[in-house]
């Protein structure tokens, strides 16, 4: 399965921004995204592991709960 790059834009709009067969070099294009933004931040630079582009799309969508805070 492909690893996507996406940059997550306000109002969930979401912008395919490379797509790689493994995750060392994924990781390392959106390390290079990501410092590559001078000043404010255009969207988040997300690396989505999935078996297409939708099912990437609809992870990047989904409301995740929070983890859990601390010492409980």
């Amino acid at each position: 399965m492909p690893y996507y790059i996406y940059r997550v834009l306000p109002h969930a709009r979401l912008e395919k921004l490379a797509e790689f067969d493994a995750f060392k070099a994924a990781s390392a294009h959106a390390k290079a995204l990501r410092a590559a933004e001078h000043g404010a931040p255009q969207g988040k630079v997300k690396v989505m592991f999935a078996g297409n582009e939708q099912l990437a799309q609809d992870m990047l969508c989904q409301v995740r709960e929070p983890g859990p805070s601390g010492d409980d």
